[in-house]
């Protein structure tokens, strides 16, 4: 019989159910929030797979789109490779747990995360955290510290606890936290500008909410009789660690010193080299533990040197930052770019400017959305100086972009400020460390090079961790080394104003919030320092676009008569794309995007559509073409496709006997509109009441026959992201 879990997480019901399906698994966990179910299972090979000193950990997270009712697009209409959603929510997942194994576990494992019923409400991707650090602690994998996460939101100053996907929406705050009883172990979040010292109230607040969930975690297993594998961590040759320790720590010492990363890397190369040189090439158990005994030395290198000496690697001070160069419009064709260089880490960043015909089309479990705001992040082996093959991009790849993409997100001007679609590619050509926070500042300096109105200035940087018991160094822009052998990976990018997006990932258990609020003003101050270098670089957004760069006019035309400027199946709008090889974006809310590369063309398509839509107005005087006779008077189309009835009495102030007498088809003729039946959609003309009247003012209207055609005034309009309302030309 299973066992359920069963407590209220942001006023709504939390249930887990351990051993209810997937029983081959070593567990499996069964969460249920709202109408959202993902089953959760963790499984691991019993015996080891060869020699490994590292912890062979696979996530995989994936949406069934049957969870929303849904099936694949595409031709073959089953799930393919994970999405980048679903990447992401992997790695969500992967982060918290990994650094929660015991030391000397090398076992294959596995933890797989199947999304099986979605609400669209209740946002999956915490539940699968919660899923993972249940199965894994109700099975017999050594995993013995539980966790709990949720998301908070922040509307109205008013913090909420797993808010739905409507809320998220009016939230100033997108944040997933997880911790276990002690404290907090991951942040990923996204804000608009909020201050550090509200995240830590909704870091506090979490916590607490995190404490139940691993509570009832804890409480059910003490009822159960789970017996887990041990583990006992290899540990070397205590005299062969002291002798090599005696025999090349000053050496050792010294090239981690060097400032350098290939010349600090060189020299520590050589002296493990020579260590290896003296023991024959088929002893390979020996070659790995003296390989593991030299790693383990430089790692309490590294952190003695902070710690007890006050030093780092590198030769700063803790909250400095490495030296910044940056260099804008590089690249002479693209329409934005920036080279942004800290230390040793180099971003080439790029930012391009489409038409609404290069949004991204996202088909997800909900309504299929448009993406009109791009990040890629690359990260070629040379950067490292390494040689491998240049593939698709992996989850680190897309994991950086997303992070760099959603702490620029709030700075990108709206759709109806700026109708472009943008993408920026960071192309990482050197790095020794945090080159996810290069590519936030290098990709906002390219999009201020190509002209965009940005709302702010972003900046990112992050701040590492040596703890040792109750001793602590909090590290600004950690280099290579200091990330490889530290307690913390902080990132935070931000404006002046507050903090725009967090990604915070450990290698020990937990942060108490004390370090949390030390690393945050740290952070912020280093943020603000790196804004000052990018201003100097270039103070405001360049106030004209590339040349090469597409132009976009919008206009607003009344719904009614978006009908007449496509035309039957489409005649009309054909005939002014291909006059004017203008694209052409029209939605059922009457707004209008014209795209050319040339001005003059996107102005002569805007000039056609605006004669099309112009509005009929009682008492104006229009000069059009007789388009039909009858015996009763003539049809005159005074606009394009706009027909009024010249009846006959109206053609002349004294009897007409028979109208081709006076007017002749085809004929080019002036009349004032005297009547408008908008029921029936009739329009009555007179030219006998021009004659009448007073012939100044018919030589001075008739000279606005074509300038009347003006924009209408702007409709409220929906900004709906939905392909369905809208056609493209």
């Amino acid at each position: 019989m299973p066992n359920i879990i069963n407590l209220e997480i942001g006023g709504r019901n939390l249930s887990i159910e351990i051993g209810k399906v997937g029983k081959q698994a070593d567990g499996s966990a069964f969460v249920r929030y709202g109408d959202t179910i993902m089953l959760v299972t963790a499984t691991c090979k019993k015996e080891l797979s060869g020699e490994k000193n590292f912890l062979p950990l696979i996530v995989d997270y994936r949406e069934n789109t049957y969870a929303a009712g849904k099936i694949p697009g595409g031709f073959f209409k089953r799930e393919g490779k994970p999405s980048e959603r679903e990447i992401l929510v992997a790695r969500l997942i992967d982060r918290p747990i990994r650094p929660l194994f015991p030391e000397g576990y090398f076992h294959d494992t596995q933890i797989v995360a199947l999304l099986l019923s979605a609400d669209l409400e209740n946002e999956p991707d915490t539940l699968g955290i919660i899923g993972a650090s249940t199965a894994l602690y109700f099975s017999e994998i050594p995993f013995t510290t539980p966790v709990g996460a949720v998301k908070v939101g922040l509307i109205n100053d008013q913090f909420i606890i797993n808010p739905t996907a409507s809320q998220l929406e009016k939230s100033t705050l997108n944040m997933v936290v997880t911790g276990n009883e002690d404290g907090i172990c991951m942040i990923e979040a996204g804000a608009n500008e909020v201050e550090e010292e509200k995240i830590m109230e909704g870091l506090i607040l979490a916590q607490e909410e995190i404490k139940k969930i691993v509570a009832a975690q804890k409480e059910l297993f003490h009822q159960l009789n789970i017996k887990k594998m041990e583990v006992e961590a290899k540990k070397p040759d205590p005299e062969k660690v002291k002798k090599i320790e005696n025999e090349i720590s000053n050496e050792l010492l010294q090239a981690i010193q060097i400032k350098q990363k290939k010349a600090s890397e060189k020299a520590s190369e050589e002296i493990l080299n020579r260590l290896l040189s003296q023991i024959p090439k088929e002893n390979t158990e020996e070659i790995n533990e003296i390989k593991d005994i030299f790693y383990n030395l430089q790692k309490k290198l590294v952190r003695d040197l902070v710690l007890n000496q006050g030093k780092r690697a590198d030769g700063r001070a803790f909250d400095e930052l490495r030296p910044i160069s940056i260099e804008v419009g590089l690249l002479p064709r693209t329409h934005g770019s920036a080279l942004f260089t800290r230390g040793e880490t180099q971003s080439l960043a790029t930012v391009t400017l489409g038409t609404f015909e290069d949004v991204q089309r996202l088909d997800g479990l909900g309504e299929e959305a448009e993406k009109r705001f791009m990040l890629h992040y690359n990260f070629p082996p040379f950067s490292v100086g390494e040689v491998s093959f240049m593939r698709a991009p992996g989850r680190r790849e897309i994991g950086h972009g997303a992070l760099a993409e959603k702490g620029i997100l709030p700075a990108i001007p709206d759709e109806e400020t700026f109708p472009y679609t943008i993408r920026i590619v960071s192309d990482i050509l050197e790095s020794n460390g945090s080159s996810s926070m290069a590519t936030v500042c290098g990709g906002v300096l390219a999009l201020m090079d190509a002209g965009v109105p940005l709302k702010m200035i972003v900046a990112g940087i992050a701040t590492g961790l040596v703890k040792e018991g109750e001793r602590y160094a909090i590290l600004t822009d950690i280099a290579g080394l200091e990330d490889h052998y530290g307690d913390m990976d902080f990132k935070i990018t931000g404006s002046e104003k507050g903090v725009t997006a967090i990604q915070l990932d450990l290698k020990i258990p937990y942060l108490t919030p004390q370090i949390i609020r030390e690393a945050f003003l740290q952070s912020r101050q280093a943020r603000l320092k790196v804004l000052e270098k990018m201003k100097e670089a270039l103070p405001a957004p360049r106030p004209e676009l590339s040349p090469y760069a597409p132009r976009i006019i919008t206009l607003f035309i009344n719904p009614e008569k978006v009908a007449d400027v496509i035309g039957p199946a489409g005649k009309m709008i054909k005939k002014i794309v291909a006059q004017t090889g203008a694209k052409i974006d029209i939605e059922e809310t009457g707004k209008v995007t014209i795209a050319s590369t040339d001005m003059e063309s996107a102005e002569k398509a805007r000039q056609m559509i605006r004669e099309i839509t112009v509005e009929v107005e009682l008492g104006q005087v229009y000069t059009g073409k007789v388009v039909r006779l009858e015996e009763y008077g003539a049809f005159v189309e005074i606009l394009p496709n706009v027909v009024g009835l010249l009846h006959i009495s109206e053609v002349a102030p004294y009897r007409v006997r028979n109208i081709k007498d006076e007017i002749s088809l085809g004929q080019t003729i002036t009349v004032k509109v005297i009547d408008i039946d908008a029921e029936n959609n009739r329009i009555r003309l007179s030219k006998k009441a021009l004659e009448e009247g007073d012939k100044g003012r018919q030589t001075e209207t008739s000279g606005r026959n074509h300038s009347h055609s003006s924009e209408c005034r702007p409709h409220n309009y929906s900004n709906s992201r939905s392909r369905n309302d809208r056609n493209r030309f």
